[in-house]
């Protein structure tokens, strides 16, 4: 292979024989088979965990039933957030720690994965004065909580008020009639959730841990698991000292004293022609609410994603939630308060939901929306250590304060936490991403990797071609997904190491090269 068509990270390729050889280490009952820690869930934060405890110089063996960014971690707003709304709703904490871990991640940790976003806050004539009064406050508010975090300023610029011509030179399809102009204000967005997962767990491959997609926990002890390879059927049991169940609103089918009450985020997926040239992003307030908005995201690719809700879960969990009509109309319904284009039902091209782990506490009455998002640390008298609630944002703290449950429950000896410093593969300084030549697109997705990932395009040029007419990823980004991040078969190449299938139709319009992708790594192999 080209030296030029490797990863930046040494060690940070996952792949299918790399998965094969790890798995067959665990299995074959040798003393040193035997990890320290076990992951069970590749989310955010159990990739988080994974990476924090390899970090710590501990061995770490993270398994997942599907794909890495399976389950909620792959449905968010693709926003890393400051915090503002939990400091509105008194949760000092929480907004705090928001902002630390908001700034650890443009500034640190994954500065080429997360950029300043700008929103508009459109003051139409259902927002009161008074209301426009309290926005301008909290996003002042907000900044200050910037300045505790010690973000600089070059990272995130102030919040100010806009003119109304401002307000629609940046969103021209806001309705003018009674628009009294607009409040700006930024916080941090994502490329996209799964890719920093999947740059989680890169990175925490690099340093030691062994990552396992299709690898399914039957049960759970404080010594380990019984584990099935779901590309197999076959059973083996994987020895820990330690053991942290990270498996998401999934988590309480692992472990009996484990209380949730899942609550559904769903999104819309839009054509970027159907509301014209979108320069920032919006908050729409929701009527009748006084801290809620609807989110208008473009991101970058064509696409426009508008949410979201905050529904209670009742039932079982499934694998991948279902986007109920009411839900749609609901999102439709406060995209019309404030647009001057009409937003049918017929271009709303794709939808998708995630359902968020909030912990199920005695205390908690009323809605989903109204229970805190704050992360708990649990555990159960076998000994395995949950990690539950949270958000996308704070991972990384939540995968530290599990991690320190462990040690301190295991009496491993382990160094302390650097997460917070480590960069994630692909990091690099803003100067030097902005000096390599290659398109911005690749730079934001991959950073320092991106003159590898466009390096398989230049050697064959059939792969530097989008795979879908009008969406920007290239055959290249599909064959580096099944070489070095683990992608497996087309759904995760399709709906998670790329966002092509959440436009249906775009999906089965790329399946032949996903397919293509695959049988050339194969021949490689």
């Amino acid at each position: 292979m080209n030296p030029t068509s490797s990863p930046a990270l040494p060690g940070s390729s996952l792949n299918a024989r790399r998965r094969l050889r790890e798995l067959d280490r665990l299995a074959d009952g040798q003393a040193d088979s035997v990890v320290d820690v076990l992951v069970v869930g590749l989310g955010a934060t159990g990739a988080g965990a994974a990476l924090d405890a390899a970090t710590r110089g501990l061995t770490v063996a993270a398994i997942d039933a599907h794909d890495l960014a399976f389950g909620t971690s792959r449905w968010s707003s693709k926003l890393i957030h400051g915090g503002l709304r939990y400091l509105a709703s008194g949760q000092l904490d929480v907004a705090h720690e928001s902002a630390v871990e908001r700034g650890i991640l443009m500034e640190r940790t994954a500065p080429h994965l997360v950029r300043a976003q700008p929103f508009v806050l459109p003051l139409t004539p259902l927002v009161s004065r008074g209301q426009a009064a309290l926005a301008r406050a909290g996003f002042l508010a907000g900044d200050m909580l910037r300045v505790g975090a010690r973000t600089s300023r070059s990272t995130l610029p102030q919040p100010r008020t806009l003119s109304a011509v401002e307000t629609r030179h940046l969103a021209p399809a806001l309705r003018p009639t009674g628009l009294r102009g607009g409040l700006l204000s930024w916080d941090g967005k994502l490329s996209d959730d799964a890719r920093l997962v999947t740059a989680i767990a890169r990175t925490a491959a690099a340093y030691g841990a062994r990552i396992l997609t299709r690898t399914r926990a039957l049960e759970l002890h404080r010594d380990g698991a019984l584990v099935r390879d779901e590309t197999t059927g076959q059973e083996l049991r994987i020895r820990a000292r330690t053991v942290i169940n990270a498996a998401g609103v999934w988590a309480g089918g692992l472990v009996d004293d484990v209380r949730l009450r899942p609550s559904r985020g769903t999104h819309l997926v839009l054509r970027s022609e159907d509301l014209g040239r979108l320069s920032a992003g919006l908050h729409i307030p929701i009527p009748g609410e006084t801290n809620r908005f609807v989110l208008v995201l473009p991101q970058g690719d064509g696409r426009v994603y508008v949410g979201l809700t905050d529904e209670p879960v009742d039932g079982d969990i499934p694998d991948v939630p279902e986007v109920p009509e009411t839900d749609i109309g609901f999102l439709l319904d406060v995209l019309g308060s404030a647009l001057d284009v009409t937003v049918q039902r017929a271009d709303v091209v794709g939808a998708f939901a995630g359902l968020r782990p909030l912990l199920d506490t005695r205390d908690a009455a009323g809605r989903t929306a109204d229970i805190s998002r704050k992360h708990a640390v649990l555990t159960s008298p076998s000994g395995v250590v949950t990690v539950v609630g949270g958000k996308l944002t704070t991972y990384r703290r939540m995968a530290q304060d599990a991690v320190d449950a462990v040690v301190a429950a295991g009496g491993l000896t382990a160094g302390p936490c650097r997460t917070a410093s480590v960069p994630l593969v692909g990091a690099a300084r803003p100067q030097t991403l902005a000096g390599l030549d290659v398109p911005a697109r690749l730079v934001y997705r991959y950073g320092s990797e991106a003159p590898a990932v466009q390096a398989l395009g230049l050697e064959d040029p059939a792969l530097a071609k989008p795979v879908v007419p009008g969406h920007p990823v290239t055959g290249a980004e599909l064959v580096w997904a099944v070489r070095h991040e683990g992608a497996l078969d087309t759904s995760d190449l399709l709906d998670r190491r790329t966002r092509i299938g959440l436009v249906p139709e775009d999906r089965s319009t790329a399946e032949g090269a996903a397919l293509d992708a695959l049988a050339r790594t194969a021949q490689v192999e």
